[in-house]
């Protein structure tokens, strides 16, 4: 595969190495735009060892399917081009295919360049080809750019293919094919491309036996999976990488991204969780936010208003209610009570807080990082730990509770005698 790049090479090249590491792009350069036919010649020399026909994409058309493609292959046979066309009651400012008297695709004609009969064609060109590549690379030399724009276009190909005598074979798209084939030129055709991608990810999740209680307002990145029997409802979005189990529960407002989710989970509403993983059987939220590291493993019950960052949570260990756990280990079996807070960051560096299996950390502790608690130790509710605690042990930093009795009447006939000698 060759991309002919131009604006913002770097950062188109940058997403293509990312997006494809298996099946590496090969980048041509058009340094100065002058046109399709000029931008095709640019990859001349990438493909200049291939013998064989040339599939040319516009970089605009995301929603284009693989099976179109092989649509077009098989339509073309041993012609030496051939063309996508689509059948629109709106064919704004597209190409037309203009066709002769005997119904074959003679030229194509940019809009720019169109006669008013030419223009009521509802024909058009689609911006996808089959050519054979040494017929293109030929043709393309000799192109001239005397049009509307001065560029060199690639559709005079079909008139060059024509006038040498050579076979051209169309492909015409209506209806929602059509739709899939069409270009992106600004915000309201982006979004549009965006809906039809959109509904085809939610199809095929509903068709793999996943459940969408509203269809249209789950947003599903492509690439992302779901197992069957797992309900999702409404407003959910699943970007990037996830992968969701089977048998899950995503209540409405989850955002998972980059995330990875076992089997039987449940995710309570409006919880978010980036580049994490939750194992069998856990549960999360409502409201909770899982951060880069985060490892639930079978069974961890993380609660509304909780964060976590770089922290695993061991087998069964509980944190339920408003705490931050960041660059933590909580061992299996462990509670982490209300309002509890992992210290870790000292103004300077990050530290890590090491809770053991079966440890209980009592509501409102603050633990400063570095630190451990042992395997089975308690902390009392209210603590600054500050010092490790070891296992099976109990750690309180609290003050003693003084209790004054009468102190409220006193306060109040105080105050009074005070009010009277005003």
């Amino acid at each position: 595969m060759v991309a002919v790049l131009g604006h913002q090479r770097e950062a188109v090249e940058a997403y293509l190495n990312a997006a494809f590491p298996e099946a590496p792009v090969r980048v041509a350069l058009q340094a100065e735009q002058l046109g399709t036919a000029h931008a095709v010649l640019c990859a001349r020399e990438a493909l200049a060892d291939f013998d064989g026909d040339v599939f040319i994409l516009s970089g605009d058309v995301p929603t284009l399917p693989t099976a179109l493609i092989e649509r077009l292959d098989a339509a073309c046979g041993d012609a030496a081009v051939g063309v996508v066309g689509m059948r629109l009651a709106d064919p704004a400012a597209y190409g037309r295919l203009v066709r002769d008297d005997e119904g074959q695709l003679a030229r194509i004609v940019e809009f720019r360049d169109c006669a008013p009969a030419e223009k009521a064609i509802d024909e058009v060109n689609a911006g996808i080809y089959r050519v054979d590549a040494r017929f293109l690379f030929e043709t393309l030399a000799g192109l001239g750019r005397d049009n509307a724009q001065g560029e060199y276009y690639l559709t005079d190909i079909v008139g060059a293919a024509r006038a040498a005598g050579k076979a051209v074979r169309t492909l015409v798209l209506e209806g929602e094919e059509a739709a899939l084939a069409g270009g992106v030129n600004d915000r309201v055709d982006l979004a549009a491309a965006e809906a039809r991608m959109q509904t085809a990810l939610r199809r095929t999740l509903m068709r793999d036996g996943v459940t969408l209680i509203d269809p249209a307002s789950v947003f599903v990145d492509d690439g992302v999976e779901v197992g069957p029997d797992t309900v999702i409802e409404p407003g959910v979005r699943l970007a990037g990488g996830t992968r969701v189990g089977r048998g899950c529960h995503l209540e409405q407002g989850v955002v998972l991204r980059d995330t990875v989710v076992g089997d039987e989970v449940v995710v309570h509403a409006y919880s978010h969780a980036d580049r994490a993983i939750i194992d069998d059987d856990c549960s999360v939220g409502p409201f909770a936010r899982l951060r880069e590291g985060t490892v639930l493993r079978v069974g961890v019950k993380v609660g509304n208003f909780v964060e976590t960052k770089k922290t695993e949570m061991e087998e069964g260990a509980k944190a339920s209610h408003l705490s931050y756990l960041g660059d933590a280990r909580v061992g299996a079996g462990a509670n982490v009570g209300a309002g509890t807070i992992t210290c870790n960051y000292d103004g300077r560096a990050k530290h890590r807080t090491d809770i053991g299996a079966g440890a209980f950390i009592g509501s409102d502790t603050q633990l400063v990082a570095p630190v451990s608690v042992g395997d089975g130790a308690y902390v009392g509710a209210g603590s600054t730990i500050t010092e490790d605690v070891p296992a099976g042990g109990l750690a309180l930093s609290r003050t003693r509770q003084r209790n004054i009795p009468g102190w409220v009447e006193r306060k109040a006939r105080a105050r009074a005698e005070n009010e009277g000698k005003d």
